[in-house]
């Protein structure tokens, strides 16, 4: 799997006492099975030009994991200019280069685009925002990235580059700043939703926070509410259904940062945790996790006013506080799944059989969820039309009768067929 090409070795660096470079090299089936056509076309491409191209980012932390990453970001020494012009001089097309003000073209060989971002050093930033200036120094490219574990580069033979101790965080199940947590968080505010996210995807035990991290956190907190409901949610949602989600959130508010994400200062944190317990084995929705922290619909607009969700996660958040203590299993345990799908067959609702599946999640009724999903939604076979041609002409009285009808039909557990039904029409 590895063989050692480099030992540590002591480098200078402003803000840091040292940096030490680690190499090894990665032989694994995971990074293999990248090399394509298209790959190897683009390393083609680079080597002809004397330009180094490495693969940066969170696929170099998913392939030491052992992963084979979805996404593939790659860095290198050329300019966005000098990439264009080998891109044309080779007939590569490039799209989508709006990234190209921060280094980034996309190159598409073979049918797959090619994301490479030159190089940079951040010359000025605001904690929403960067100017950068372009380097060919990995090692300062490496420096401005937020984690550790997010700052190595893995070089298409297969050598590693770690400035930042990364390969050995991720073997600790350690999540840490690069450098100075207080700097790479006054950089980016955001980064303090990205440290918890990353906590629930590489930390093993759930309490396991530096110090100094957490004070960094707190004294900064204040800075998300320059961050863009947005960018917030996009971090939240993937934090709130990874590993340890129930105590971050409550850390969270420990740290009182609810303020500046959009949930309630006086959030449900118990029955959060309680909520969690119940539906981390269930793949619940971001949505079925953080309802359980907002007692009223009022808090469902404020947090939907902060964070800009979409319309379907609004109305799921609405449907949980609503019916998360009405709408419960029957005492009957031979037809306990008979309040739900009541619901459901009278629900004038757009796709009330997906909320309800989230309320059982949001229960923790793994039994009747498993039920309901193999249920498929029975259709009543009467109509007003049967009833006009059995002689009721009223609406009132049709509509009347339409729903005794459906009470009876719901009632057999939904097997009377229409000639059935019209028999009791007086």
């Amino acid at each position: 799997m590895w063989s050692r090409t480099l030992g540590p070795r002591v480098i200078s660096g402003a803000g840091f006492c040292w940096r030490s470079l680690f190499t090894m090299r990665l032989k694994t089936s995971e990074f293999q099975s990248l090399f394509n056509d298209g790959l190897n076309g683009l390393a083609e491409v680079f080597e002809k030009h004397q330009y180094e191209l490495r693969i940066a980012g969170g696929a170099v932390r998913d392939l030491l994991s052992g992963k084979r990453p979805e996404d593939v970001d790659f860095a290198t020494t050329a300019t966005p200019e000098e990439m264009k012009l080998m891109f044309q001089s080779a007939g590569i097309r490039m799209i989508n280069n709006k990234g190209e003000r921060h280094g980034t073209i996309t190159a598409r060989l073979h049918n797959e685009n090619f994301e490479v971002t030159t190089l940079r050093v951040d010359v000025q930033t605001d904690g929403r925002h960067a100017e950068v200036e372009f380097t060919t120094d990995w090692q300062k490219d490496a420096e401005r990235r937020d984690l550790t574990i997010n700052s190595m580069f893995l070089g298409l033979d297969g050598t590693l580059y770690d400035y930042f101790r990364g390969y050995e965080d991720l073997q600790n199940h350690k999540v840490r700043f690069v450098g100075s947590a207080e700097q790479r968080i006054q950089e980016d505010y955001l980064r303090i939703l990205r440290y918890f996210r990353f906590y629930g995807r590489v930390a093993l035990e759930l309490d396991d926070h530096e110090p100094d991290t957490l004070a960094a956190i707190k004294d900064n907190g204040r800075g998300l509410a320059a961050i863009s409901g947005e960018r917030i949610w996009v971090e939240l949602k993937k934090m709130v259904v990874g590993n340890h989600a129930a105590h971050l959130l409550e850390l969270m508010y420990s740290l009182d940062l609810a303020q500046y994400l959009g949930l309630p200062p006086d959030g449900s944190v118990e029955e959060m945790k309680r909520v969690w317990q119940n539906c981390k084995d269930l793949s619940p929705k971001p949505m079925t996790v953080l309802a359980a922290l907002l007692r009223c619909p009022e808090d469902v607009d404020k947090m939907d006013v902060r964070l800009k969700v979409s319309k379907e996660e609004k109305t799921l958040a609405l449907f949980l506080v609503k019916h998360r203590r009405e709408l419960r299993k029957s005492r009957d345990e031979e037809d306990s799944l008979r309040p739900f799908t009541d619901f459901i067959t009278d629900s004038r609702e757009l796709d009330s059989q997906s909320k309800v599946c989230e309320l059982l999640k949001y229960q923790g009724e793994d039994k009747l969820l498993a039920q309901l999903s193999r249920w498929t939604v029975p259709r009543f076979p009467v109509s007003g039309h049967d009833l006009r041609r059995m002689g009721l002409t009223s609406g009132k009285e049709i509509g009347a009768t339409l729903q005794r009808l459906r009470d009876v039909w719901k009632r057999s557990g939904y097997e009377m067929d229409r000639d059935e039904l019209l028999s009791h029409v007086k």
